[in-house]
C-alpha cells in the first residue's frame, strides 16, 4: 500500500547550498524560494539559523526572510541548533524552526561540537522562546541508519531521542540519512517500528543520496507509510561535516516518479526542472539528476 499524496519539503535553499563554495546573495536566494513557491512547494526549509562561520553560505539566512513575500499557505522553515538560533528566527519573521540532533555522537559533536545528551539539555530553552514567539518547532534526528562514526546505530538510541522530542511537545520528527548509509529494507523495517511504536508522531524522511539509495529508500519509506519527504533541487548539498558527503536526494527525479506512479504532489515538474536548470548555471556545473539529462517519460511522445 503507497499514499495516494505526499508531501515534499524542499530544502535545497538551506542543505543544498551549505556545502557549496560560491555564495549566493540574499536576492538570488528570494528568486530562488520564490520560483519555488510558484512550483506549487508548500514546505520549504530557506535556511539554517547557525553561526556565520561554521556554515558561511547560511550567513544570510535572516536577510532572506526578511526580504520574501511570505505566501499564505506556505511553511517557511528554518534550522536552529541553540536558543541564540530561536532568537535570530524570531527576529526575522521565521515561523517554524527545526531542532536537530545526531543519533552519532561522533556526528553530533562535529556538528554542533556537544554530545547528543548536551544537545538534548537546551531543548527546553528553544521549544519554550519558541512557544513565546508563536512560532511552531519541529525536530529532526541525524544518522539513525548509519554513522561513519560508528557505523551500526541501535534502534534503542534514536528512540532514547524520539522519546526527548515528545516529553517537550514536539510530534513531527524527521529521520535524516545525513550519511547516505540507509538501505531500503532498513528503511522500511526501522519506519514501520516507529510509526508502530509512536503513532502520534507525524515522521518525514530525509535522505542522502551518497550512495545511489535515495530514491530506492523514499519508496521503502512510503511502503511503511509514510508521505512526507525532503528533497533538494538538482541533488545540490550535502552534511559539510560529514566525511565524503555527497548531495542530496534529487527533487525532480523524485517528483518525476511519483508522477508517473499516479501519487499527487500538487508540484509541477516542469517548473521544478526549470529551477535545477537555474541552480545548474548558478554555479556553473553539471548536476547528478536524471530527469535533467533524459528528459521526463512525456519527452518521448513529442
Amino acid at each position: 500500500m503507497l499514499p495516494e499524496k505526499v508531501v515534499l519539503c524542499e530544502v535545497g535553499p538551506r542543505d543544498g547550498l551549505q556545502n557549496e563554495d560560491k555564495l549566493l546573495t540574499v536576492d538570488e536566494k528570494v528568486d530562488l524560494i520564490n520560483d519555488i513557491v510558484d512550483a506549487g512547494f508548500k514546505v520549504i526549509e530557506v535556511g539554517s539559523f547557525m553561526h556565520p562561520k561554521a556554515v558561511p553560505a547560511m550567513a544570510n539566512t535572516d536577510e532572506v526572510f526578511k526580504k520574501l513575500d511570505l505566501k499564505e499557505g506556505v511553511e517557511y522553515r528554518g534550522l536552529v541548533g541553540n536558543a541564540k538560533g530561536v532568537e535570530r528566527a524570531a527576529a526575522c519573521g521565521c515561523k517554524k524552526v527545526k531542532l536537530n540532533i545526531s543519533a552519532s555522537k561522533g556526528h553530533n559533536l562535529a556538528n554542533l561540537n556537544k554530545t547528543p545528551e548536551e544537545s538534548m539539555a537546551g531543548f527546553k530553552e528553544c521549544v519554550d522562546l519558541a512557544h513565546q514567539n508563536n512560532m511552531e518547532i519541529s525536530g529532526s534526528i541525524s544518522m539513525p541508519f548509519g554513522s561513519p562514526w560508528e557505523y551500526k546505530i541501535p534502534v534503542e538510541d534514536v528512540e532514547k531521542i524520539v522519546e526527548k522530542y515528545l516529553e517537550l511537545g514536539i510530534k513531527e520528527i524527521s529521520l535524516s540519512d545525513a550519511s547516505g548509509m540507509a538501505m531500503p529494507k532498513q528503511v522500511k523495517e526501522v519506519c514501520t517500528h516507529m510509526k508502530e511504536k509512536y503513532p502520534e508522531v507525524k515522521w518525514i524522511l530525509h535522505f542522502h543520496n551518497t550512495r545511489g539509495m535515495g530514491i530506492a529508500n523514499i519508496y521503502a519509506g512510503m511502503e511503511a507509510g509514510i508521505n512526507w519527504f525532503d528533497t533538494s533541487f538538482g541533488g545540490l548539498g550535502g552534511c559539510p561535516f560529514v566525511p565524503g558527503a555527497a548531495g542530496n536526494v534529487v527533487t525532480e527525479d523524485v517528483l518525476h516518479m511519483l508522477d508517473e506512479m499516479g501519487i499527487e504532489t500538487g508540484i509541477n515538474i516542469d517548473k521544478t526542472i526549470e529551477i535545477a536548470k537555474k541552480i545548474g548555471k548558478l554555479f556553473n556545473t553539471e548536476l547528478p539528476g536524471f530527469i535533467l539529462k533524459a528528459g521526463k517519460n512525456t519527452d518521448l511522445l513529442k
